[in-house]
């Protein structure tokens, strides 16, 4: 959707700059970015990546945890012109405190359409997320890191916001298991877990339905009674990566909550030169077409 000159950029500043001749007190200083372009091509997003900066997210344990994210921050840009002022990013985001909270992201989207007079903007965060673990026999503590990303988009006052997780798991071939008389291979995997949502989901729920999907969770910490728990505990439950999504995509569809999700697996396989990857994708019949909903 392109959007009109008149209110994106003042339109007196569509020009070139002047040249300036010798000994001649400078004025306004040139700006490049409201030159128009003539190539009339509309670009969808544009703005800064890989910026690092502290944010404050919903913890289940523990009411708030801090954390550091690294944002990305992006408008549209008509056909008109020719870039957008990169600073002014910097200026939404610093406006709105030292830390960023969960709950001002739609605020920070707003800011954006109104400095920039954009129609669309968009926010990425990624971050690491903590949680403590308990190993599974001695019950010793430790913490461990999972990755979170929050994708929020707004278009006028619409809101699209999707949570992704990404946790790592253990998984054992049921092939392996089944043709050999001693053992069975297993590696890590990955699963990537994305949602829309009517009401806000936990983290720390979405971690829970990747771990118990798998043969095994992971564990930071394990002592020699927890390690033969877990090896045993792998071999008594194989997956294949496409078991792994299935598992995963039926605990999402009864959550009551979920609207869509997207559901990815990757075995870092321990006896071939490749990885095994599968992808599910569903939106739930009784959802709307589109989830517009506020950030976490």
């Amino acid at each position: 959707m392109s959007v009109k000159t008149k209110g994106h950029r003042d339109p007196q500043l569509l020009r070139s700059c002047p040249g300036r001749a010798a000994g001649e007190e400078p004025g306004e200083l040139c700006d490049k970015q409201n030159e128009r372009d003539h190539r009339e091509l509309r670009i969808d997003k544009v703005g800064v990546r890989g910026l690092r900066f502290p944010i404050e997210v919903r913890d289940k344990a523990h009411a708030r945890q801090h954390t550091v994210a690294t944002i990305g921050m992006f408008v549209d840009l008509p056909k008109e012109f020719k870039g957008t002022h990169m600073s002014r990013f910097l200026e939404v985001l610093n406006a709105h405190g030292n830390v960023v909270h969960v709950d001002n992201i739609p605020e920070i989207l707003f800011a954006m359409q109104k400095k920039f007079h954009a129609a669309t903007s968009h926010i990425e965060m990624e971050f690491p997320y903590f949680m403590t673990k308990h190993a599974p026999v001695s019950r010793l503590p430790s913490l461990m890191d999972y990755t979170a990303r929050f994708d929020a988009a707004a278009c006028g006052p619409e809101i699209d916001f999707v949570l992704t997780v990404r946790a790592n798991v253990t998984t054992l071939c049921p092939c392996s298991k089944a043709i050999s008389s001693r053992g069975a291979h297993n590696q890590r995997g990955t699963v990537t877990v994305a949602v829309r949502f009517t009401r806000p989901v936990w983290i720390e729920d979405l971690i829970a339905i990747i771990e118990g999907s798998a043969s095994s969770d992971l564990y930071a910490l394990l002592k020699r009674r927890d390690e033969k728990y877990v090896t045993e505990k792998a071999y008594d439950n194989p997956v294949f990566v496409e078991d792994l999504v299935r598992n995963v995509a039926l605990r999402l569809n009864a959550h009551p909550d979920i609207t869509w999700y997207r559901v990815e697996a990757e075995n870092h396989e321990s006896i071939h030169n490749h990885n095994a990857y599968a992808c599910l994708e569903r939106r739930k019949e009784s959802a709307p077409a589109t989830a517009l909903r506020p950030a976490t």
